[in-house]
């Protein structure tokens, strides 16, 4: 989905690629720490120096950021300096709470437009709705003025407790006064759909590993329990990471017993294992982890522990390779640095981390996720084998147990100029969510496919906004263009999980680990 998470909800999607690591150390308010000898001390003499000397008025902080850069480049891919923003907007995403009013926006030509409200939330609670277009906040127009995210996110954000005006354009109409919404901690889960699939298979799909993941899923699972669970598909798909405690802690969730999960390892890290806690809710009962080349860093920490262990399955496409451990040191100013301290390995010994130095295994890594949809892998990577001698991979990600091929219309060229230009969430919500739907949501997800002829009405709206087509490449994306409107609009009018629930009626890969489950 193109709709952009701002100011109002701040949600991250690829943190785990950055860090994954929850421990944070304060620092002074320079760039680098005091105490240095002379040599390691020399980039910070330099700035003083500049500073104090100059010819020319510098801004010392953009100095210090610019050092900052050139230093973290040549490290590794993962270790990152962020900016005070930038550093807050991953802390809040990873703790599961920020401080606002908690709506999700999308902007439609040049008008925001609700697109999801957090249940309970301070914009729900001052009567704000979901199609509400913002006209203005705090007096300022934000409508018709080409603003910024930058800029929504300055009117937006304040200290709780604080209200914000938003005046409002409901059905075409302007409401007579603005909503009073104060601002407020916001909590969100991380978890982004669970629900049962059929009479005793359940589906949790989590989103990133944040500091209430494990307690989330959880709480989650033992109320699907209750409901007559007894099978389990993980889908870790698009989720790229996040707190390495977290995924320890979810991982120790499928073991009954203490197991070790991984262990860490570096120059300046002594080996560290990580075992299961004995008390998982799911220690037992029949497993499914679904993966793409997306899922990094924590997600293949629990997916690499339930194939080394041979706990459950994994099913889709190969992982990213991230087994590089960052921690966080802050700096005084709010800035950080996210520092490869160590690497991680899963049970069996493996360190899936792809390369990043050798050119000829990069050229190899574009291709497919590293991987051909035969199932075959790079000639170079190193084999393991788990306790029942099954052999499984070092390099370049964690290898599905059964591979599932990439959908030919995600690759296409006609669909990604689509997805490119926004055309199917303009399409949505700027010509299918006029009204309400006559329907209840269990009805839509049962019954509602988009009819031919508004499929035909989209192409017209595709062409019209610039994209050629044949009607042979048409029809090869339909199924997939159509599922994404149904799963959208179902997302609009009935909240996030209906979103999923409805995508996943023709998913490939979920439909392969229910096979695989009922086969056991």
């Amino acid at each position: 989905m193109a709709a952009t998470y701002g100011a109002a909800l701040s949600l991250g999607l690829l943190l785990g690629q950055n860090y994954a690591d929850e421990n944070t150390h304060s620092g002074t308010n320079s760039l680098l720490p005091l105490g240095m000898t002379d040599k390691t001390g020399k980039v910070q003499r330099m700035i003083d120096l500049i500073a104090e000397n100059y010819v020319d008025s510098v801004n010392i902080d953009q100095l210090q950021n610019l050092a900052a850069d050139e230093l973290v480049k040549q490290l590794d891919p993962h270790s990152e300096y962020l900016r005070p923003n930038q550093a807050l907007k991953q802390h809040e995403a990873l703790e599961g709470s920020f401080e606002g009013i908690g709506i999700e926006y999308y902007n439609l030509n040049d008008t925001l437009m609700t697109v999801g409200l957090v249940t309970g939330g301070p914009a729900q609670q001052a009567g704000m709705r979901v199609g509400d277009k913002l006209i203005a906040i705090n007096g300022d127009t934000v409508a018709g003025v080409n603003i910024s995210e930058k800029a929504i996110e300055a009117k937006v954000r304040g200290r709780r407790g604080t209200t914000l005006e938003i005046t409002i354009n409901r059905n075409g109409k302007s409401l007579p006064l603005p909503l009073k919404v104060v601002r407020d901690r916001v909590d969100v889960s991380s978890i982004d759909a669970a629900y049962i699939l059929d009479t005793a298979t359940a589906y949790i799909k989590i989103r990133r590993f944040g500091a209430k993941t494990s307690d989330d899923f959880k709480s989650t699972l033992q109320r699907l329990k209750k409901q007559g669970a007894q099978q389990l598909i993980l889908d870790l798909r698009e989720n790229g990471g996040g707190y390495f405690n977290a995924a320890t802690a979810l991982a120790s969730q499928f073991f009954a017993d203490k197991r070790l999960i991984v262990y860490t390892e570096g120059a300046h890290e002594p080996r560290t294992d990580y075992y299961s806690s004995a008390d998982g809710i799911f220690g037992n009962g029949d497993l499914a982890v679904l993966i793409d080349e997306q899922s990094a860093s924590a997600s293949e920490i629990v997916a690499g522990a339930i194939q080394d262990l041979e706990r459950g399955i994994i099913i889709g496409r190969p992982s990213y390779g991230k087994a590089l451990v960052q921690e966080q040191f802050g700096f005084g100013d709010g800035s950080a640095l996210n520092l490869t301290v160590a690497r991680y390995y899963t049970p069996s010994g493996r360190c899936i981390q792809k390369s990043y130095t050798n050119p000829r295994i990069k050229a190899l890594q574009k291709q497919k996720g590293d991987v051909s949809d035969s199932g075959s892998r790079a000639s170079d990577t190193v084999s393991f084998t788990t306790l029942s001698g099954k052999h499984v991979y070092a390099g370049g990600g964690i290898s599905p147990d059964i591979w599932v091929s990439i959908d030919s219309s995600k690759i296409s060229a006609l669909y990604r100029n689509i997805r490119a230009a926004n055309l199917i969430e303009d399409y949505v919500y700027g010509k299918l969510t006029k009204s309400l739907p006559a329907y209840s949501v269990e009805n839509y997800l049962k019954g509602y496919f988009l009819p031919d002829r508004e499929y035909l009405d989209f192409l017209q709206y595709v062409q019209d906004n610039g994209v050629d087509y044949t009607f042979k490449e048409a029809n090869r994306i339909k199924p997939m263009v159509r599922s994404d409107i149904e799963a959208l609009l179902g997302r609009y009018y009935f909240g996030n999980e209906a979103f999923f629930k409805v995508r996943n009626r023709s998913d490939k890969v979920l439909a392969e680990a229910l096979i695989a489950l009922q086969a056991n």
